[in-house]
């Protein structure tokens, strides 16, 4: 293993239920890309939430292995609309040429008769992902935290700035209208996966309703943006002066509407050292780490990089957020619930919901950024 291969996110075995028919899918890349392909291994990268990642590792004759990162749907997936690889697969395509830090999209696939769902390939970048639990050989200080946030933002505000009508991403979405159109949304998808009684749900639809802001904006926005959907470049950490961020994952949500809703997702998975103890087992990376940046301090370095754009009160978007992130819990355990998963992260999803409840209702009455 090389000095890098130690510090980059690792794929595991494939989780029971979740596995790749290797027979066919050796078929479509020797027809698509790969015509002297010998032998394919499979392994699976066990972090999402979402829509399933996998390694796939191409052999040949001569040479080194290939190695191709495949994104398929969950299992039990019902609504395309929701997991749309071919959608996805079109975003990179479009954006690639113009924001190098995204996977090049290799080959898409509707053909469901070959892995059970549509599916696309694409390079595999090389990088660290920061999640809740850091490599062991990894130490962050105060000063570097700040200056992972500081590329955190960077990027971010790169993606704001993409030129997407250029880019042939116009359709992408329909900006006006984009913030009733995401609580009408998303109060329905609450509805439709319902579990359990949590009457702060009901309660936040109803005030987000009601407390919609009059502005927006149209942007190219990432819809999930956080440490773990990065990619780091491993010598940011081996005391170089600058952090570097080598790729963005996960561009499933994306579409054209309002940056200010991408940036109150921002803020809504940036928990930090001072939040209740529940939401410690929620970070999505070490923005919980002492010393490092408030969510204040993160809304203050945005509005640096694109001043005039960022609101005096942000309580909107970023209670949005939290119901957001509770509906996507919901969802999760009711796959759970209805024995389409096996995946045992996914039963303690309610709690997360409940808790996400609580947490927007606090903030309608201004208690937000601390």
């Amino acid at each position: 293993m090389s000095a890098e291969s130690a510090w980059l996110d690792q794929a595991k075995p494939v989780r029971a239920g979740e596995a790749v028919d290797l027979e066919r899918l050796g078929d479509f890349i020797r027809a698509k890309l790969l015509p002297e392909l010998s032998k394919l291994e499979v392994k699976q990268f066990p972090s999402g939430h979402s829509n399933l990642t996998y390694l796939i590792e191409a052999h040949t004759p001569a040479g080194p292995a290939v190695e191709y990162v495949l994104r398929r749907p969950p299992l039990g997936n019902k609504v395309k609309s929701a997991h749309d690889m071919g959608r996805e697969f079109t975003i990179l395509s479009a954006i690639r040429p113009a924001f190098s830090k995204v996977p090049a999209p290799l080959a898409h696939c509707e053909d469901e008769a070959i892995l059970g769902a549509p599916f696309y390939l694409m390079e595999r970048l090389s990088g660290m992902v920061l999640r809740r639990k850091l490599p062991a050989q990894l130490s962050l200080e105060p000063a570097q935290l700040h200056a992972l946030a500081g590329a955190f933002i960077e990027t971010f505000a790169e993606i704001h700035e993409l030129p997407y009508e250029r880019l042939g991403l116009a359709t992408l979405g329909r900006p006006e209208g984009y913030v009733e159109r995401q609580v009408l949304g998303w109060a329905k998808r609450y509805e439709d996966a319902k579990t359990d009684d949590i009457p702060a749900m009901v309660e936040l639809a109803t005030w987000l309703t009601a407390n919609q802001p009059k502005h927006s904006a149209a942007a190219l926005i990432h819809n999930d943006f956080k440490y773990d959907n990065l990619l780091f470049d491993p010598a940011s950490f081996e005391g170089t002066p600058q952090v570097l961020v080598r790729g963005v994952l996960d561009w499933e949500m994306s579409t054209i509407g309002d940056p200010l809703m991408d940036l109150g997702t921002a803020l809504a998975y940036w928990i930090t050292a001072s939040d209740p103890a529940p939401f410690q087992t929620y970070t999505f990376g070490p923005t919980n780490l002492p010393g490092g940046p408030t969510r204040e301090e993160l809304l203050a370095l945005y509005d640096k990089r694109r001043p005039g754009l960022v609101p005096d009160d942000m309580r909107f978007y970023y209670i949005f957020a939290l119901f957001k992130n509770a509906v996507v819990a919901q969802q999760i355990y009711r796959r759970f619930k209805l024995g389409l998963t096996q995946d045992e992260r996914f039963g303690m999803m309610i709690f997360a919901v409940g808790m996400l409840a609580s947490t927007g209702l606090e903030a309608t009455s201004g208690a937000f950024l601390r």
